[in-house]
Order: C-alpha cells, then sequence, then structure tokens
C-alpha cells in the first residue's frame, strides 16, 4: 500500500492542510478557525503537529456557505449541524424551516415619487401623515422615493380618503388594526406550537413539515371568513339604526 508524505497509509480519501481546505471551499482561513471555535466545524485529524481536514469538511464548509445564502444565522445552523450530527435528517430540518418561514404575504410592493403620493391624497399626504406611515411600518422612504409595502392596500387607502375619510384616521385603524392582527397571529402560532409542534417527534419532522403545509390555507381561511362574518354583524347594526336616524333628521 502506498503511504503519503507524512508516513500514513494513502487510503484514497483525500485530506487538506487548513490553507487548502481555505482555498477549496472558498473561503478565508481565518473563517475556517472561527467556525471551529463556533464548533461548526470539527476539529481536523492531527498528524503531528498539522491539522489534516477531510472532504466531510469541506461538504459542511459548502453546506454552511448555503445556509447562509438562504438567510440563517450562525446560531440556526450551528443547531442545524447539531441536529445533523445527532442522525436526523437536515433535509427534513430545512423542509420545516421552510414550511414556517415561506412568506405568508403575497403582497405586491409598489414604489412611487413623493409627489405621486400626495396626487394620491391630496391636501392629506404631508410630512406629519409620511412620518406617521413610515412608524407604522407602511412604507420606507428613500430620498424622494417611497415604497409602500402592498399596492392593494396603497388603493385601498386612496379609495377611503376620496370617499372622505380622512388619512389620520385611516392610519389610526390601521394602527388598531395591526395590533389585533398581531395578536390573532400570535394566538394561532401558540395554538400550533402547543397542539401540533410539541407532539412530534424527531422522528416524524417530515410529518410535521405537511401538517404545517396543510395548515397555512386553513390559517388564512379561518382570518378571512372570520372577519367576513364579523363585518356582516356590524353592517347590520349599522343598517338597523339608519332608519331611526332618518326619522330624527
Amino acid at each position: 500500500m502506498a503511504e503519503k508524505q507524512d508516513g500514513t497509509p494513502d487510503d484514497g480519501i483525500r485530506e487538506y492542510r487548513i490553507g487548502e481546505l481555505a482555498k477549496a471551499a472558498g473561503v478565508p482561513a481565518r473563517t475556517l478557525r472561527y467556525y471551529q471555535e463556533r464548533k461548526l466545524l470539527p476539529p481536523p485529524r492531527r498528524s503531528g503537529r498539522v491539522g489534516l481536514y477531510s472532504d466531510d469538511h469541506l461538504a459542511r464548509l459548502r453546506m454552511i456557505g448555503n445556509l447562509l445564502e438562504r438567510g440563517h444565522t450562525l446560531e440556526g445552523i450551528r443547531e442545524l449541524l447539531a441536529a445533523w450530527d445527532q442522525g436526523r435528517d437536515i433535509g427534513a430540518v430545512l423542509g420545516i424551516e421552510k414550511a414556517v418561514t415561506t412568506p405568508w404575504s403575497h403582497e405586491v410592493p409598489v414604489t412611487i415619487s413623493l409627489d405621486e403620493l400626495a396626487a394620491l391624497f391630496p391636501g392629506e399626504g404631508d410630512a406629519g401623515a409620511l412620518n406617521r406611515a413610515a412608524a407604522l411600518g407602511l412604507i420606507e422612504v428613500d430620498g424622494d422615493r417611497v415604497t409602500h409595502w402592498s399596492r392593494r392596500q396603497l388603493d385601498a387607502t386612496a379609495t377611503l380618503v376620496r370617499a372622505g375619510v380622512p388619512l389620520d384616521a385611516v392610519l389610526t385603524v390601521g394602527r388598531e388594526l395591526q395590533r389585533s392582527m398581531d395578536d390573532l397571529a400570535a394566538m394561532f402560532v401558540r395554538l400550533i406550537a402547543t397542539h401540533v409542534v410539541g407532539r412530534i417527534g424527531d422522528q416524524d419532522l417530515g410529518e410535521l413539515t405537511e401538517i404545517l403545509a396543510r395548515l397555512r390555507p386553513g390559517a388564512q381561511v379561518t382570518v378571512e371568513a372570520g372577519f367576513a362574518r364579523a363585518m356582516d354583524r356590524q353592517v347590520r347594526a349599522v343598517i338597523d339604526e339608519f332608519p331611526g336616524r332618518l326619522a330624527t333628521s
């Protein structure tokens, strides 16, 4: 059997010094040392004073790079890799992450100029209203350009203002609505975390991913149907009062 330069048997498995591994992975050597300090990368095999890394280290570095590109934090990656090291299917873990973090909103942002925004709200779009909308997270201002998070909501707001509802009143209701939506979302998340996620074992990660995917449209339908029903009740109450108002006017 052939031998390597360090005298150990050559079994066909490639090994890298830290500089070679860094070059193969396309990252600085100091990054590899940092990953080792954070327990993201296992220590190398020691041959005297030289650390030798394997293709497994290279594969792990490439996985870390891919996860970073997907927006994972290093702490989140460490937890994923720990699950992988314990024999869990990292693909299943990532499937859960995708099922949970896929955006619920399909709204399309819109970017317009400050002049175009002012034209939508004549007499209403002063600096105070602009700052308030930005504080609520509805818009982002970049120089003379404004990006609203939802084209549909911007149009709906403009329709209300044209109908005679003051923009300030719309923003006030929007703030209260956002608080109610946050509370509603928090209740639903607690419901799922307690009664679904809490009873799924590590061996059923694939099942959990499927359940979360199925629950997503159900949550949206529940909110939409509940709001529609509430609107029916509120509108009916106002209509029932309307004849009395006509009689006293």
